[in-house]
């Protein structure tokens, strides 16, 4: 196809496309799905080789958060059956976090559900942040907390954080409809804190809330926009008890394309298979480490995830390798501070990964990535695992209709509610994380 070897070109360049040009790979049929995979795959290992992060989650308060995002298990007036606890003390979440280090993860994401910190909350977790890393040598901390106010992005960069989470989540003109109680001009601005404040910005979007293709490439280009190190694909889990419990508007096949649209709009970044791939993605969880670099290892904030050895064997049998933590994650060029959305000349030959345009880029940036929602992040939009929000407006383009959500003959995929379980394990419980 002449789209793909145009958008293969572009990725490799670090060149944009066009918008019509990612709305066509949305709209490419389950016939060049393998097509599609296979381009977006030569500008990942471009890129990032055949190496895959892991990251692992740790939430260190769960649930009442006074926030209404529809999509999240732990909003306000959420039915959801989740755990509830307050802030875990810093050595339980050192002691968490070394679970997943030892399932070979290289970043700890640690979230609080709420509508953004206290100063002293700032404090706690900065506390949390240093006993993470005295007890885990080398491992990487990104933070996400909510909404940022003045300084507090800064004193996270001074305790010790590498990066901060806060997600997008879908367009600027949908946004009201998912959530009612911040804006999406707020959480841009969030972003922007931590970018200024030296820290590698992570920020994503969830796919599968009933939104439009239109929607969908809308915030991918913000998010290029914004230039993040990291961007979380999350796909929503339809918790029980939350306003999208009855959304369920992917199938594999088009969580497949939104990834590879992802790929090539962002071609350098760290891209996340988050929150929900266990649920939408099933058994073609494989194909989708030809599109993203990085995943969670093991269970999400507030759902099960697949089992951590299970993702491990998932890794080695697809052909990657595990991340070593001598390794950096970014391409040479964005680590110095490139970004996303500049544009070198010819780049190194494919597969040479982080040694790739080398000389690209301007004043020096940590380069990283996390991912979290607002207050819930890899739950892949879980209703209780990236954020919090109000009522979808019934109008929402629907799942089949036009170029909104699947198309037609896509939503013909069975809801599968039996792949949802609630996290019982892990941090703020007694029993050993799946990690």
């Amino acid at each position: 196809m002449d789209l793909l070897a145009t958008l293969v070109e572009k990725g490799l360049r670090r060149e944009s496309p066009s918008r019509e040009e990612a709305l066509a790979v949305l709209a490419t049929s389950d016939d060049d799905l393998l097509d599609v995979v296979a381009a977006a795959g030569r500008v990942r290992r471009h890129w990032f080789g055949r190496r895959v992060k892991l990251n692992y989650l740790v939430n260190l308060k769960s649930g009442l958060c006074p926030e209404d995002c529809s999509y999240c298990s732990q909003r306000l007036g959420s039915k959801a059956e989740i755990l509830k606890y307050t802030w875990l003390k810093p050595e339980e979440a050192a002691e968490a976090a070394a679970a997943g280090v030892a399932g070979g993860a290289k970043r700890v994401c640690l979230v609080a559900s709420g509508r953004g910190p206290t100063d002293r909350d700032v404090e706690r977790v900065s506390r949390t942040i240093e006993a993470v890393k005295e007890q885990n040598e080398g491992v990487e901390v990104c933070a996400c907390l909510g909404l940022l106010s003045d300084g507090q992005a800064e004193r996270l960069r001074e305790a010790g954080a590498d990066a901060y989470n806060h997600n997008l989540n879908t367009s600027e003109s949908t946004y009201g409809e998912i959530t009612t109680t911040h804006t999406y001009a707020d959480r841009v601005d969030t972003v922007q804190k931590a970018h200024a404040a030296g820290l590698s910005a992570c920020s994503g979007l969830i796919a599968g809330m009933g939104e439009s293709d239109e929607d969908l490439v809308d915030v991918v280009f913000a998010l290029r926009a914004l230039d993040p190190d990291s961007v979380p694909v999350n796909f929503l889990i339809p918790f029980e008890g939350t306003p999208l419990a009855e959304e369920w508007n992917l199938t594999p096949q088009r969580a497949l394309r939104i990834l590879a649209m992802v790929r090539f709009v962002c071609p350098d970044v760290e891209v996340r298979l988050a929150g929900g791939r266990e649920v939408h993605l099933r058994t073609l969880q494989p194909l989708a480490l030809h599109l993203a670099n990085s995943i969670f290892l093991g269970d999400y904030l507030t759902s099960e995830g697949q089992a951590g050895r299970a993702d491990l064997e998932m890794i080695a049998d697809a052909g990657f390798e595990v991340e070593g933590a001598g390794t950096s994650t970014l391409p040479r060029h964005r680590v110095a501070g490139g970004g996303c959305g500049s544009v070198c000349g010819e780049d190194a030959a494919e597969g040479r990964g982080q040694d790739a345009a080398a000389g690209c880029g301007g004043g020096a940036r940590d380069g990283c990535g996390g991912s979290c929602g607002h207050a819930e992040p890899g739950a892949g939009a879980a209703a209780g695992d990236v954020a919090c929000a109000g009522d979808v407006a019934g109008d929402r383009a629907s799942a089949g209709g036009g170029t909104g959500g699947a198309r037609a003959g896509e939503r013909g995929d069975a809801a599968r509610p039996d792949l949802v379980a609630v996290r019982r394990r892990g941090a703020g419980t007694d029993l050993a994380p799946n990690a």
